[in-house]
């Protein structure tokens, strides 16, 4: 019997399992990851040669001019390393970590979540994901009240693959897209699109592109060549939030 049990646990049945419980499933940027992972054998003992906890996001990315969803890891955590789990045992392993500050916000169709697994040799690895809401950090919240009161309109919000040039530590960033729908820009600009890069909690470089509203016959044809679009970086510091508003509607405006 036990080397049947022993078969059965090698292809996941009657195996050990993992629950990973989170203290918060809503967290800002910044803040801690902070739970516990439960691990109970099953019906044979078993060697668990480490757990670890992943976070992952998920991205789109253009195969054959149609869009695939890709899977990114933004961080990697080992909580235990190896130990034996009793038939029936229980064993808890507590965590707490920060959440990476270039965390994608969980806006529009972006997805994070917190995968946890057990290495098991010569068996199933048992796994548990815990979806996990990140809300953005006061800084970019500033930027989004900002664009709010210049009249425009969050469009869109996706993780996408990211070109060569802006590539950071991630395959991919988090695009803010951006419609004026009243105010001086309405019938200026198609949109505004934007990027955050972090480098610290009271510090974001910010990636500005402006999309020009075609005008006229070279306005049509410049934008047939993407020639209406501009990039522009900023450095944004906790210390400017109060003059954020006057400094985006200065730079847009350049640009419009």
């Amino acid at each position: 019997m036990g080397l049947f049990n022993k078969v059965l646990a090698s292809i996941g049945i009657g195996a050990a399992k993992v629950d990973t419980k989170l203290r918060e499933s809503q967290l800002l940027l910044g803040e801690h990851i902070t739970g516990v992972v439960e691990v109970t054998g099953g019906n044979v003992e078993q060697g668990i040669d480490d757990i670890y906890l992943s976070l992952c996001a998920t991205y789109t990315t253009e195969v054959d001019d149609r869009k695939v969803t890709k899977k990114a890891m933004i961080e990697k955590w080992k909580i235990a390393h190896s130990f034996v789990i009793g038939v029936g045992e229980k064993k808890e392993f507590p965590f707490s970590f920060p959440l990476p500050i270039d965390t994608p916000v969980t806006l529009g169709k972006t997805r994070v979540w917190l995968h946890t697994g057990l290495d098991i040799k010569n068996a199933v690895d048992p796994t548990d994901e815990d979806y996990i809401r990140v809300q953005p950090n006061q800084m970019m919240n500033a930027v989004f009240r900002a664009m709010e009161n210049l009249g425009f309109q969050l469009k869109e919000a996706e993780c996408k693959e990211a070109a060569y040039g802006i590539r950071k530590r991630l395959p991919f960033v988090q695009e803010f897209e951006y419609v004026p729908v009243r105010g001086e820009f309405r019938g200026k600009l198609d949109e505004v699109e934007m990027i955050f890069f972090p480098h610290a909690p009271n510090e974001m470089e910010l990636l500005i592109q402006v999309d020009r509203r075609a005008r006229g016959l070279a306005g049509l044809f410049a934008e047939a060549l993407d020639l209406d679009e501009t990039f522009v970086r900023v450095t944004i510091h906790e210390q400017r939030i109060q003059t954020l508003q006057t400094d985006l509607a200065s730079l847009i405006r350049r640009y419009a």
